[in-house]
């Protein structure tokens, strides 16, 4: 079976890019002929044919336009039996709803009026063609709360939407990480063995929660925590928050770094107390290397945590119920959460991941398609 995947670049370490490459190592070990439909930046991928397709960089809208645009002439010209989108295109059999719904996004963010500025108001058109079927024969949702968000917002038919959540990396992440790197990460980063460590990863600081976890942080006053804070974007704001709290020698800002397992090596728990978060691997790689979760129902990766034993999950992020659960966190005996974090991540493997896709693919090879594929 020929199966196109249509996706931004990614690399091996990323949390969305290491779920994207696990899938597709797995597709080509069972024998798809996989081609990957990309751009300019997008490295070579074993077994995998790369189509590099031209796209405007700048500004974002057409970026976005330009892309959809390469991506569904290349399609036409492939021969594919499957077409599957992790991007929001303008024909595809499959949708993969990585980033959930745009209109979701702006709602939880408030900015509902942002809707109206040429770019938000592009991204919701085509993902409303999308999850009207108007594009698409059929949606994948990562997790629970994306499929019921999808179908709420946009009356997408439920037996049009499966679940099929990420994979992650189980001998990458792991438990024995930590008697490797625990000492040295932690001597880098100036941390000692007496430290209880939280870890905050991922790009998008507002969006994932940062702002509640720095001013949970403030509240605490507890002196041998300590936030290590890994991730893209602009930190200044965090940093400010952290100094008007007097905490700023508490909370320490690294860069993103591509050997994300070291990191978490050294972490006694990861918070993610997200308001908006389709899935978010880091709840996988977390609990894959043997470290509980603070995380907020916001999340779909808070359906993978057992609540009180591999993690915490808040009804909302606020910077109260973000303290009060790391303190319960806190209290939690360190192997047993350790071997419930591990057991609650081991499910979540590249074979489960691809089992769903290959059952899609067999249900969809071979049925009429609409003219817009």
């Amino acid at each position: 079976m020929k199966v196109a995947i249509i996706c931004r670049p990614f690399s091996f370490f990323g949390g969305v890019e290491t779920a994207t490459a696990g899938l597709l190592r797995e597709l080509v070990s069972r024998g798809y002929d996989v081609d990957l439909l990309s751009t300019a930046g997008q490295g070579d991928v074993p077994g995998v044919r790369v189509r590099r397709l031209p796209v405007f960089r700048q500004p974002s809208l057409l970026r976005l336009l330009s892309f959809a645009l390469a991506a569904r002439a290349a399609v036409r010209s492939g021969g594919y039996d499957i077409v599957q989108s992790h991007e929001r295109c303008l024909g595809q059999d499959i949708y993969r709803a990585g980033e959930g719904s745009h209109r979701g996004y702006l709602l939880a963010m408030g900015r509902d009026r942002a809707q109206w500025n040429p770019f938000h108001r592009t991204v919701c058109a085509v993902e409303e063609r999308i999850f009207q079927l108007r594009s698409t024969r059929h949606i994948v949702a990562i997790s629970r709360r994306d499929k019921a968000e999808i179908e709420r917002l946009h009356g997408t038919p439920g037996e049009r939407v499966s679940v099929i959540y990420n994979g992650v990396d189980l001998e990458r992440f792991h438990p024995d990480n930590a008697g490797r790197y625990r000492q040295a990460i932690r001597a880098e980063l100036g941390l000692t063995d007496r430290d209880w460590v939280v870890l905050f990863v991922g790009s998008g600081f507002e969006r994932k929660g940062l702002g509640a976890l720095i001013s949970a942080w403030g509240a605490l006053r507890e002196p041998d925590w300590r936030l290590v804070v890994a991730g893209k974007g602009d930190p200044e704001p965090y940093r400010h928050r952290a100094r008007s709290f007097g905490i700023d020698e508490r909370v320490c800002f690294i860069s993103p770094r591509r050997d994300v397992e070291r990191l978490y090596a050294m972490a006694d728990t990861v918070a993610l107390p997200a308001l908006y978060e389709p899935f978010g691997n880091v709840h996988l790689e977390a609990q894959a290397s043997g470290v509980p979760v603070l995380t907020s129902a916001r999340a779909g990766g808070a359906e993978s945590i057992d609540h009180g034993a591999s993690g915490w999950v808040l009804n909302e992020p606020s910077p109260a119920m973000v303290a009060a659960g790391l303190e319960a966190l806190r209290e939690i005996d360190g192997t047993r959460a350790r071997d419930a974090a591990r057991r609650s991540a081991e499910p979540f493997t590249y074979v489960a991941q691809a089992d769903g896709f290959a059952r899609l693919y067999r249900s969809l090879a071979g049925k009429e398609r609409k003219p817009s594929n």
